[in-house]
């Protein structure tokens, strides 16, 4: 779904990661059906400055390592990550994150 005030590709992630705040997490958590909590924002944070490091957006495998060694065994678990994320938790957490759609996801 598009957001009058973001500019979104037809799949529904941001075209400038830049122009990413707080509402447009929350109305692309909406529009994917995800309750905001502490954890899903500390994943989203997390995934902006992998970002920023890296310059890409982790497909699963890579996400779940690198939260694993960021939070623990407990976050950085890929039936965890399903539970936050139901749909793809790399690919939902990218878009709420703002971020382009991980290359090796569908």
């Amino acid at each position: 779904m598009s957001h009058p005030s973001f500019t979104t590709n037809p799949e529904g992630f941001l075209e400038d990661s830049s122009s990413w705040n707080k509402d447009f997490a929350l109305l692309t958590a909406q529009d994917e059906q995800i309750k905001m909590s502490d954890i899903h924002w500390e994943v989203v944070n997390y995934l902006r400055e992998y970002y920023q490091e890296h310059q890409k957006s982790p497909a699963i495998r890579e996400l779940v390592k690198a939260l694993k060694i960021k939070f623990g065994p407990e976050v950085g678990n890929s039936l965890y990550l399903q539970s936050l994320f139901p749909e793809s938790p790399a690919v939902q957490a990218a878009k709420i994150a703002g971020l382009p759609k991980p290359k090796k996801c569908i």
